[in-house]
């Protein structure tokens, strides 16, 4: 059984004290101090020795008595027998807190604020306006640029189309080569459906089969493999037909036969 700590003991002792003085009796024997007024006392209990529990009086007092019938002075221990009110209050108390369980302290917490005033960083912002704005400023610095280079730059066009005369070889924008590329290797539905298709399919999945959240490169290299293979691809099929095709769509060395390409 846990000891009753010294300071409860003391609180126990003045409580009795003062509800014998407040009855008009003495002090027990053997348990008033040298200095003690031998019950004139009249000073109101305090609060804290009016909330201690009747048993954790008794339980006080037996252990005192405990320690002083084995004190090796072999004096004479004088056991003061407990009231039949105090022994009836002895026992511990049915209920002693809701619903009947009785509370018990575990710990003390140091105090502090509910709510954190600190902020917490998140890893997350939103589209508007942290995204769509730099993006609409980079528009408009845009296309800023491209105005006034339009009047200081001239951009002719060609001259008009002959129907009655094919220019040979003849060759798609170039940002269509690479697609026209295509064609002279597979089948058209192969080269215009199944391959880009299955490009944008990848390009597509990138995000969801790689799910790394780091923007370090090292920590993306499959996002980042897989979209250097597909640019680098596109890149070479770009030149080959803008450099490499001559008349009839053939295989030409342009150091040899000549530029067939007009910017």
């Amino acid at each position: 059984m846990t000891e009753i700590p010294e300071h409860l003991r003391k609180r126990a002792e003045e409580a009795r004290k003062k509800a014998a003085a407040a009855k008009g009796g003495g002090t027990p024997a053997g348990e008033g101090d040298a200095g003690d007024g031998g019950g004139t006392g009249d000073a109101p209990k305090s609060e804290a020795a009016s909330r201690i529990p009747a048993h954790l009086l008794e339980r006080s007092k037996a252990a005192k008595s405990r320690a002083a019938g084995g004190d090796a002075g072999g004096g004479t221990a004088v056991a003061t027998a407990p009231a039949p009110a105090a022994a009836a209050a002895a026992a511990p108390p049915l209920a002693t807190g809701p619903g009947g369980h009785t509370q018990r302290l575990l710990t003390v917490v140091k105090s502090g604020s509910i709510q954190d005033v600190k902020a917490v960083p998140q890893d997350k912002v939103h589209v508007w306006p942290h995204l769509l704005g730099i993006e609409f400023v980079a528009a408009l610095a845009i296309t800023a640029f491209l105005l006034v280079f339009s009047v200081f730059v001239n951009a002719p066009l060609l001259e008009l189309a002959n129907p009655n005369q094919t220019p040979n070889p003849s060759k798609a924008p170039w940002y269509f080569l690479g697609l026209q590329e295509l064609l002279t290797m597979f089948h058209p539905m192969v080269a215009g459906v199944t391959l880009p298709g299955l490009g944008l399919i990848g390009l597509i999945l990138a995000p969801y089969t790689d799910r790394n959240p780091s923007n370090k490169p090292e920590d993306r290299k499959f996002a980042i493999s897989l979209f250097t293979i597909f640019l680098m691809s596109w890149a070479v099929l770009v030149l080959i037909g803008s450099f490499f095709r001559g008349p009839g769509q053939n295989f030409v060395f342009p150091w040899n036969e000549g530029l067939f390409f007009e910017l």
